[in-house]
């Protein structure tokens, strides 16, 4: 088995969003805001290689929504989805499987693009299982007030109208190498995948940390629907980790991929700051 961080781009969201009831004067020092108390952070997935199949764990925001959509969200940097997987020496038609972790947009918009010869929204990955689970399902299709301008109807739909979606029936042992963990708090039924390689193990914890910073338990985002079930979750994830020495992979951090926590006499610390690569 290979593992890749793949690096799809930056984009911005509000500060006092991503870091809820914290005050600005603590939460600035770790993430700095711009004049329009913007922060940066990363769309980072997790591309796993192993014999015949190649996993591509979330997609990034993708670009076919239109100029007024990304004009809130100030996409930068010089990543991208297709030069990542270059990178590593794979392109969209390789990947067998994509794994999402839920169906917020910036998870998800990736997985489909626009065919502009038809008109129609089809998927990115053409020779690719899409897996999502039915309890998440029914809540992206149908979704609650809160969550509606997450859940966008052209990263959805097309996925089943295509024929490529499959839908996990529960949690739990999926693959002799991937164990998958509902997460419940930032929206209903999200997936954390724990991958299993040599002796270790990783742990995509998608947004119930998104970052290094936010495994500090009260740190929980404004985003979040359920910030106790949130807070409950990430302190059952974190022991679960620390006992187990199990490698943390951050989606959304702008500058660290990765750590290992430490159990202290005063909870559960991130560990030392690293690279994926430099762990494997």
């Amino acid at each position: 088995m290979n593992l890749y961080a793949i690096n799809t781009g930056h984009f911005k969201l509000d500060g006092g969003a991503m870091f809820g009831v914290v005050p600005k004067m603590i939460w600035d020092k770790l993430n700095p805001a711009d004049e329009n108390n913007m922060c940066s952070w990363a769309m980072r997935c997790l591309l796993v290689e192993d014999n015949n199949k190649l996993m591509l764990i979330d997609t990034g925001i993708g670009n076919k929504q239109d100029d007024k959509f990304f004009s809130f969200y100030y996409l930068h940097g010089q990543d991208t989805l297709d030069k990542s997987l270059a990178k590593h020496g794979f392109s969209r038609n390789d990947i067998t499987d994509v794994f999402l972790t839920h169906l917020h947009f910036d998870h998800c918009g990736g997985a489909i693009e626009m065919d502009h010869s038809s008109g129609k929204y089809v998927p990115a990955f053409k020779n690719a299982v899409y897996w999502s689970n039915k309890e998440h399902w029914e809540a992206a299709v149908h979704p609650n007030p809160r969550e509606k301008a997450s859940f966008l109807k052209e990263n959805i739909l097309p996925i089943e109208e295509s024929g490529q979606l499959k839908l996990i029936e529960k949690e739990g042992q999926w693959t002799p190498e991937i164990y998958i963990y509902y997460s419940f708090g930032h929206t209903d039924a999200m997936m954390l995948p724990r991958i299993k390689y040599k002796d270790q193990e990783i742990i995509f914890m998608a947004d119930l940390s998104p970052s290094y910073h936010h495994l500090k338990v009260p740190y929980v985002m404004g985003y979040d629907t359920r910030p106790l079930a949130a807070m409950e979750e990430k302190q059952k994830v974190l022991r679960y980790a620390a006992e187990n020495k199990s490698i943390l992979f951050f989606e959304h951090d702008p500058v660290t991929e990765c750590t290992i926590p430490m159990l202290t006499e005063k909870g559960v610390i991130g560990g030392e700051k690293m690279n994926l690569a430099d762990l494997l």
